[in-house]
């Protein structure tokens, strides 16, 4: 008896160690536990909190537990929506608007995920599900799909691996792949080592000598107000960042507003009797549009440095004007200008929605960048945490490249 016991012991916990599920639990309960472990895994993994970014490496494993395709569906929308949470009230924001034009568009972002995931899904274990679940995240990180590939676990890379570059974005890639076979406890258990590590010995990006980003809290009338006044105001706030020997000055997104040739004359001047280059988010209007860029200002002139790749979807990008021949919305670079150059620096340009997903960065890094800029203007995102998201995701790539990070964002001020 004591040996069909421990037999019978042995299969159960074989069966837990290389099943991706326990057969004895009910399917209701299964899918009511798997799709409330992606919600709470979507909530802690993107809160904002950098290191706690690795909880969403855990996704893969909760698709892969799902026994059907709808499971795997609601898996994946309980995992995206929860991650995206703050999207309906910054909705409600900018457009000024109650919640529920937010909600529609919470819900049509999460669809690419959604479907994607759902179509890949398969009940075939092992090699199968391991190289369909490789294909969504290829595809969630690259466009068309990329567009709204937010909450991308792979972003974890840096805090994992941080100072790995690419033999850690790979490591990563790897264990996300792994975490959907039946080998799953091993990749999680050598994740959650490094990522304890990492955690224990963590260290902000470096700051690059001679640069200094400085976040303002003007809300949305930055880049709004064109008058003189805020520009003398723009500039008397970078004169006294000045003080403590930065040479570059980072603003946020929009902070020059329009760019014209008055604006570039007022900054050359104010800047001519320095040696202090101020790069700053302006918009460039287009016949067809507009073009959300950086630009570099100083005693010498100013050039446009930076065309955003990504704008926001909707509220910037609009595709479906030009469509309909019709004019308006801003314009997407999609691959162009990956790195500028400046003061001697290759720069990786990031401008607000840039950060929320994942091919522009490796974009970029595949050019060998100095450091990383990332600038944003997010007065429309006051009561979410769609700010420390940016933030933390910006910070993770720049960990895992070991490069320095110049951070601009404006917000709106606290009542």
């Amino acid at each position: 008896m004591i040996v069909d016991i421990l037999a019978r012991f042995r299969i159960q916990v074989f069966s837990a160690w290389h099943g991706l599920s326990l057969p004895s639990i009910p399917d209701r309960l299964h899918q009511v536990v798997l799709i409330g472990g992606a919600i709470i895994v979507g909530v802690l993994g993107w809160s904002g909190d950098v290191l706690a970014l690795p909880l969403a490496m855990t996704f893969p494993m909760l698709w892969a537990f799902s026994r059907s395709r709808v499971t795997a569906a609601f898996v994946s929308a309980g995992y995206f929506l929860a991650a995206s949470r703050g999207l309906p009230q910054g909705v409600a924001n900018f457009y000024a608007s109650n919640l529920w034009s937010g909600l529609f568009l919470w819900i049509v972002a999460s669809l690419a995920f959604v479907i994607l995931h759902a179509a890949l899904w398969t009940d075939r274990p092992g090699q199968a599900r391991a190289l369909r679940y490789g294909a969504a995240a290829v595809l969630m990180a690259i466009p068309p799909f990329g567009i709204v590939g937010w909450a991308h676990p792979i972003t974890a890379a840096g805090v994992v691996f941080p100072g790995w570059g690419r033999a850690g974005f790979g490591a990563a890639a790897a264990g996300l792949i792994v975490m959907t076979t039946r080998w799953w406890p091993a990749a999680a258990i050598i994740l959650g080592g490094f990522w304890l590590w990492s955690a224990a010995m963590w260290t902000v990006p470096d700051l690059p000598e001679g640069w200094r980003g400085v976040d303002l809290e003007h809300g949305k009338k930055l880049g709004r107000d064109t008058s003189l006044e805020q520009q003398r105001d723009l500039s008397a706030t970078v004169k006294h960042a000045t003080r403590e020997g930065a040479r570059f000055i980072v603003l946020p997104e929009s902070a020059l507003g329009f760019w014209t040739p008055t604006v570039e004359q007022f900054w050359q001047r104010e800047l001519a009797t320095s040696r202090l280059t101020v790069i700053a988010g302006a918009a460039v209007v287009e016949r067809t549009g507009y073009d959300n860029v950086l630009v570099a200002i100083s005693g010498d002139g100013g050039r446009i440095l930076y065309h955003e790749r990504m704008p926001v979807p909707v509220s910037m990008w609009q595709p479906w004007l030009a469509w309909n021949e019709q004019d308006g919305g801003a314009q997407a670079g999609l691959f162009a200008n990956p790195v500028v150059e400046l003061g001697g620096r290759r720069i990786a340009p990031l401008i607000c929605y840039e950060q929320l997903i994942v091919w522009p960065v490796l974009q970029s890094m595949l050019h060998g960048p100095d450091m990383i800029v990332a600038a944003g203007n997010g007065w429309w995102t006051s009561g979410t945490s769609i700010i420390a998201i940016q933030q933390a995701s910006a910070a993770a790539w720049a960990r895992l490249f070991n490069l320095p990070l110049v951070t601009a964002f404006n917000t709106q001020a606290e009542e």
